[in-house]
Order: structure tokens, then sequence, then C-alpha cells
């Protein structure tokens, strides 16, 4: 009992601090590639020494064939955090991160097709009300494509698509330990990212003054490297559900900081359309017997 209450405070501390990276990334003066590049390689390296410190050795022998899958989740996870901090820099912090909470509902619409898995009644009510919720975030009869607001929204769709990418390849991905998988995929983000922001930006990170490296460390080692070895050392203790239902701390604390902190406002239809995504996208992944739990 003292463990799985173990696990469940350090699954509700990671979420909570990756709600806070929204907040980080408005103080970080450099472009989302950058930073993209910079939390992976950050990640990496604090992953990549926790794994050598712990002599947790990865079986490279028995998974070189996922290592190309590997490779590929790690490339939409780069593009992923991008997209996410593009949504920051072009809406609010909370209605990106309600955007980007949309990814569920991507994965219930794609698992039917690559899967053949049958939606059944409460999934596809769970889509149409999630997809509604979107709609409400945009706002109804006011939207402008040519908006820093719908732009924002657009970025949080494509970043929610990539992560649902994500997630739809680690289904494929088997015999792979979690953190294992995660110290691969920043890896290959790295591989990717480097040539990406030379190419791009290019390397501006010493124009950051003290406050900026400082946020910017914390981005990687903190809200990356710490986190998720604390996220995946906890799934390991608690039932998937419980899990699930704890994960939504992640945008309930980014639109906290959002409307406390940064003081972006949100209007009655945005903020019942969040309250529909996140209340819709949880009920659906709330089997009938831990309903009634």
């Amino acid at each position: 009992m003292k463990k799985i209450f173990d696990s469940r405070m350090m699954l509700i501390i990671s979420m909570a601090i990756f709600g806070t990276i929204g907040l980080f990334r408005r103080n970080i003066d450099v472009s989302s590639g950058e930073l993209a590049f910079y939390r992976a390689v950050l990640a990496a390296v604090f992953i990549g020494l926790f794994l050598l410190i712990t002599k947790n050795r990865i079986p490279f022998a028995k998974i070189k064939k996922q290592l190309p899958l590997l490779f590929i989740s790690g490339v939409a996870m780069a593009f992923n955090w991008i997209l996410l901090f593009e949504a920051y820099n072009y809406t609010s912090v909370s209605i990106a991160t309600l955007s980007y909470y949309f990814a569920p509902v991507i994965v219930t619409l794609v698992c039917p097709l690559l899967f053949k898995e049958k939606m059944g009644l409460k999934q596809w009510i769970c889509f149409i009300m999630s997809t509604l919720g979107i709609v409400l975030i945009t706002g109804i009869g006011n939207i402008d494509t040519g908006s820093n607001h719908f732009m924002g929204i657009l970025f949080g769709l494509g970043a929610a698509a990539l992560y649902a990418s994500v997630i739809l390849i680690n289904k494929f991905i088997k015999g792979v330990d979690g953190i294992h998988r995660t110290f691969l995929q920043f890896v290959a983000a790295v591989s990717v990212l480097l040539p990406y922001v030379l190419f791009t930006s290019g390397i501006n990170v010493l124009s950051l003054d003290a406050t900026g490296i400082t946020l910017l460390f914390a981005v990687g080692i903190i809200h990356t490297g710490i986190t998720y070895c604390m996220y995946f050392s906890s799934l390991k203790e608690l039932p998937g559900q419980k899990a699930a239902i704890l994960s939504y701390i992640d945008p309930l604390v980014a639109v906290l900081c959002s409307v406390l902190i940064l003081h972006e406002k949100m209007t009655l239809p945005q903020i019942i359309g969040g309250i529909m995504i996140l209340g819709f996208t949880l009920w659906n992944e709330i089997s009938p017997s831990k309903e009634k739990a």
C-alpha cells in the first residue's frame, strides 16, 4: 500500500511539473525548434547518466528490431514539442494545452483502423463531444484564420496529432522497458533536431540571460529528465486507469498557470469547451468495471 501511495505521489508531482512547461517556455527567448533541441539533449544526457549510475543497460541485441520504430517515434516526439512550443507563442497556455489534449481523441478514432477495434456508442459520444469542445475553444462564429489565436490552436492540434502518433507507434514497440524507450526516443530526437535547428534558427543560446539559461536547464533536466524518470517509475506500480486519471493534473495545472500567473483570460464558451475535452476524454479512458469500483 505504501509503495502504491508513493508511486501515486510521484505521478501527481510529475504531472504537476509537466503542467508548468508553458509558463517556462514563455520566458525562454529562443525558437521552438532550438528549445526542443536543448530539451532533448539535456534530457538524454540526464537519463543516460541515470541508466549508467543504476547500471541499467539497454539490451540492444534483444531490441534491435524495434530500433526503426523507436527512431520514428523519437522524430515524431521532437516535432510534437516544436508545434506545442509554437502553440504557446500564438495563443494562451490554457488554450494551447487544451488543444494538445485532443490527442487521446485522435488515438480513439485511429485505433479501429490500425487494430481493427470497434468504436462503441461511448467512444463515438466522447469523440463528438470532445470535437465540439475544440469548436467552442476556437470561438463560435468568430474564427479568423489569420489570427494568432487560431494559429495557436492549429499548432496545438498538430502537436496533438504527432503525440497521438507517438502513442500509436509505441503500441507496436514490444519488449522495450519504458525508460529505455524514452532515452532512445530522446537520442533520435537529438539526431533530427540538430540539423533542423542549424538550417533554421541556428544556435542562439548564448543570447539568453542568466534567467533564460536557468529556465532552459529546468525544462531539459527537471521537466523532462527527472520528471520522465518519476513518471515511468510510478507507472510500474499503478493500475493503468488510475494513472490515466491522474494524468489530467497536467492540463489542470496548465490552465491554472495560464489564468492565475500569466493572467490570460478564457471566455465562458472556452471554459465549457475545455471541460468537455478533458471530461469526455477522461470518461473514454474509464472502463465500466472501474466506474463501479
